[in-house]
């Protein structure tokens, strides 16, 4: 990220990470605490594994940081919590990122393949 704001890539990135509801609905539920695995899965009504494969996509972007604690019967819990994060989308922080996408696009989330 640079100081004006995300480079074109990086906010390709977090925006294709945030495109999902399942995504969106774990930021919510871990905006007011954090919070472990399971508790997290029953809150949301998802499995564990769908959690999890999103909490992993999540942590990747930068959105949200795990901690693993074991709890006082001798368990190992990871415990999620969101990252303060801040973007900024409006057509001039568009204009500034855009000159710095790479030139090629291949396998970002929505380019369906389409080259510049």
């Amino acid at each position: 990220m640079t100081a004006t704001g995300p480079t074109g890539d990086e906010l390709l990135r977090l925006l294709g990470t945030l495109a999902n509801p399942h995504r969106l609905r774990i930021i919510a539920a871990l905006r007011a605490e954090r919070a472990y695995v399971s508790q997290l899965a029953r809150e949301l009504g998802i499995s564990r594994a769908l959690l999890q494969l999103h909490l992993r996509k999540l942590e990747a972007a930068g959105l949200v940081s795990a901690t693993l604690e074991l709890s006082e019967d001798g368990k190992a819990m990871k415990f999620y919590e969101v990252k303060p994060f801040l973007v900024e989308l409006s057509p001039d922080a568009i204009a500034t990122a855009a000159p710095t996408l790479s030139t090629s696009t291949a396998g970002t989330p929505g380019d369906e393949g389409e080259r510049p």
